[in-house]
């Protein structure tokens, strides 16, 4: 029990933080459907359900994924996350489906609903709520991939640095900033509704917020699925293998690999050195690039091997092959 409390300590706290939230707005759309029978918040509240409960299994995920290797599991359990997300989009892709069924009936069969100050009251607050939870996700973002921003730029860089985030961050941005759009939609069709003629637009709303689910549930599985099949991050690989040639002992790099594990990377190195080097040289040379590696972001894990100066040059700085582990 101590160490799943050790290892809950650890998880994603933006996937808890948006858990509980939508938890909390989920049930205030229950309230306000039960109440009203309004077709677009029943799009809110399958689509807040579906967030809660996928942000909670991403934050167990991102927690257990922390979990020190064990005798039969030697490569450690980083990839845990991955799968777990991958579950989790099946909950959303199920809401996704629901969400898209039922605006398609309501714009077959219009009909206008009651209780428009309950909606649009609980809507409001419900905006306000997914906007304060997508914008700790954006500064936490920002924060894991190194970005310095103020102001306005925490919202414009963040969408150009969410695809390096973690992979339980990537999927509350994505989920938070679709739930908070699609709270806005909601709001504008249940205006349109109201006060015009067309009374379809709430099922047009439901259908356009099941769409955007549909689009996060798309890109969180092929992100995921990569990562358990086990994914090469090529600019983390090429930043490393920059700064290893420049070492004044290094002559060339064989081979690098750097290996996405959930949250991690796993980098193994192969660099040519002369081979009049001493064993204790060696060692010297091999401490300094394991912490030179291990001072990058994300990076966990660091193995160097040896091999001796054949004479033939294999890596290029600034090199951006993907296919070719030695850069030709």
């Amino acid at each position: 029990m101590s160490e799943l409390l050790r290892l809950l300590k650890q998880g994603n706290k933006s996937a808890i933080i948006a858990a509980c939230v939508n938890a909390i707005i989920a049930i205030l759309k229950a309230v306000a459907y039960f109440i009203t029978g309004n077709v677009a918040m029943f799009a809110e509240m399958l689509h807040s359900i579906g967030d809660a409960a996928n942000q909670f299994f991403v934050f167990i995920g991102s927690a257990l994924s922390k979990k020190a290797p064990t005798d039969r599991f030697p490569e450690g359990f980083g990839r845990l996350v991955n799968l777990v997300l991958l579950g989790a989009v099946l909950i959303v892709g199920i809401m996704s489906y629901e969400t898209v069924k039922e605006g398609i009936h309501h714009i077959i069969h219009p009909a206008h609903s009651a209780g428009i100050v309950i909606n649009l009251t609980v809507l409001i607050a419900a905006v306000i709520l997914e906007a304060f939870v997508l914008f700790k996700a954006m500064k936490e973002v920002l924060h894991e991939t190194g970005v310095e921003a103020s102001g306005i730029q925490i919202a414009t860089k963040s969408f150009g640095a969410y695809k390096k985030a973690k992979p339980a961050t990537k999927l509350v941005f994505l989920e938070d900033f679709v739930a908070t759009a699609g709270g806005v939609l909601a709001i504008v069709a249940i205006l349109l509704s109201h006060y015009t003629m067309f009374a379809q637009a709430e099922g047009v709303a439901s259908v356009m917020i099941g769409g955007m689910m549909f689009f996060v549930v798309g890109r969180v599985f092929l992100d995921n699925a990569a990562g358990v099949l086990g994914e090469s991050d090529t600019e983390i690989r090429n930043k490393i293998g920059d700064m290893v040639i420049k070492d004044p002992d290094v002559k060339d790099i064989q081979e690098i690999t750097v290996l996405k594990e959930g949250e991690h990377l796993h980098v193994e190195l192969e660099v040519e050195l002369d081979a009049s080097i001493t064993i204790a040289e060696a060692d010297d040379i091999k401490d300094r690039l394991v912490e030179a590696i291990s001072n990058e972001r994300g990076v966990t894990d660091v193995i160097v091997e040896f091999d001796e100066d054949d004479g033939v040059q294999t890596w290029k700085e600034n090199s951006l092959q993907t296919n070719d582990p030695k850069g030709k």
